[in-house]
């Protein structure tokens, strides 16, 4: 196993998935007293296992088509589109 790669994915993941939509959603799931708490867990871990094995798969896919770092710039791209729609609507909405 390559152990700086599995530490730079780790920390990049959990560090984007920490107070995310997605970890709200599980945190409201288990403050219900009425539900099973290893239920959620399992899920929840489940739903985020299936969501990175098919990021690994388009990854994969995606890079006999185009290579490393134009996905980079692309994603960055996206990144930068997203966050300037978000802080135009912010602003919209302030005013």
């Amino acid at each position: 196993m390559e152990w700086k790669l599995f530490a730079t994915v780790f920390g990049a993941i959990f560090v984007a998935e920490m107070a995310d939509k997605t970890q709200l959603v599980t945190l409201l799931f288990a403050a219900d007293k009425a539900v099973g708490k290893w239920t959620v867990f399992l899920a929840s871990a489940l739903a985020l296992t299936l969501a990175s094995a098919i990021g690994v798969a388009a990854g994969t896919l995606l890079s006999q088509v185009i290579n490393a770092r134009m996905m980079s710039m692309i994603a960055g791209a996206g990144f930068i589109v997203i966050g300037a729609f978000t802080l135009y609507h912010g602003w919209q909405g302030a005013n």
